[in-house]
């Protein structure tokens, strides 16, 4: 098994970072590739970027899980208990197959870090590849 981990600045703000070319330049060969986040209140997902899918899911998010004083857990600024519970929504991991050194993805699936912590401007993602 190969692995390596790097940082995204998300500047604190809600977001999805595309991660899809960092993957392709760490896969090789065939295999597995894994993407972790290491944290309690970030995720990966595959989806649709730059067409509005992006904002879409975190207008989702925003309805699913609003950032107010409902959640018991609040430390941090106001309502970031909800960034604790978004890991159940959006798992802190993902498997894509990769075929002859190439990420198996379909034409408009990228890989993302959804991230709706405001309290934190930098992620780590570790990239971990099972040939």
């Amino acid at each position: 098994m190969r692995t390596e981990t790097f940082t995204v600045r998300t500047g604190g703000r809600p977001g999805v970072h595309d991660l899809t070319s960092h993957c392709a330049r760490f896969v090789r060969g065939d295999g597995l590739l894994n993407v972790f986040v290491p944290h309690a209140t970030a995720g990966v997902a595959i989806i649709e970027t730059g067409a509005g899918s992006d904002d879409d899911l975190l207008s989702a998010l925003d309805q699913l899980l609003p950032r107010d004083a409902r959640w018991r857990h609040r430390h941090g600024s106001a309502g970031h208990g909800r960034d604790h519970v978004l890991p159940a929504f959006v798992a802190p991991s993902l498997v894509v197959p990769v075929v002859h050194g190439e990420l198996a993805l379909g034409t408009w699936q990228s890989i993302c870090l959804v991230d709706t912590n405001v309290d934190n401007a930098e992620r780590t993602v570790r990239l971990s590849q099972l040939d």
